[in-house]
């Protein structure tokens, strides 16, 4: 994956025209969105709200340690050398299983992959995203980045506005309506207040947001 010029400028446009007020949040890792989105440096939540690096530069991090998966790690790693076609992304804190290539799968998948969180316990969940499966830490989510993000400075007293494409991000949604804010859709997988058709509509907003206007449900 690769993040154009263009839109790395526009996203330092808005972030400019909101005094700084732009964050971003992923399932990713920090340290990949650092790669893709160098040479910038963002207020970030990465997998899933398990790290947060806050507009200070500050790093924060929430559940257990890379070494509690390791039993997972090997599990998954047996389930995914049965299915070919099934890649596992490791990210150290959570672990994904990606099925893109095998959509046919996803039922059997999800049965085995649950069977793997039963054994880590309560404290791990699944979160479902498209073709993908991923173990994760339940102690954080999106939601709990947006709402850390909305108690500090420079996003303290603003509307919140979030956008995402995925069931992954739901939660993220809820967080800024529950702030009185605007949660956008891309696509038609997932609901929102708002909804664009593609991520060229999501550089029309955030042209809007760089030129002051903000954006209605």
């Amino acid at each position: 994956m690769r993040v154009e010029d263009s839109l790395k400028q526009l996203l330092q446009d808005v972030r400019d025209a909101l005094e700084g007020a732009v964050a971003l949040v992923s399932g990713r890792d920090i340290a990949a969105l650092d790669r893709l989105f160098a040479p910038g440096r963002w207020p970030a939540a990465g997998l899933h709200g398990l790290e947060r690096r806050d507009a200070a530069g500050a790093l924060h991090r929430r559940g257990p340690g890379r070494a509690a998966l390791d039993a997972a790690r090997h599990a998954l790693a047996a389930i995914v050398a049965r299915h070919p076609g099934v890649l596992l992304e490791d990210k150290g804190l959570s672990l994904a299983v990606h099925y893109r290539a095998v959509p046919d799968l996803e039922s059997a998948l999800r049965r085995e992959v649950q069977a793997v969180i039963t054994d880590l316990g309560p404290e791990y969940h699944l979160l479902e995203g498209k073709c993908v499966l991923e173990i994760k830490p339940a102690v954080a989510t999106k939601a709990d980045a947006v709402r850390s993000f909305m108690t500090e400075a420079p996003f303290a007293g603003r509307r919140p506005i979030y956008v995402g494409d995925d069931v992954t991000d739901l939660d993220g949604f809820a967080a800024v309506e529950s702030a009185g804010g605007l949660s956008v859709a891309v696509g038609d997988r997932v609901l929102a207040q708002a909804r664009v058709a593609s991520p060229r509509d999501v550089r029309s907003l955030l042209a809007d947001l760089a030129d002051g206007r903000s954006p209605q449900p």
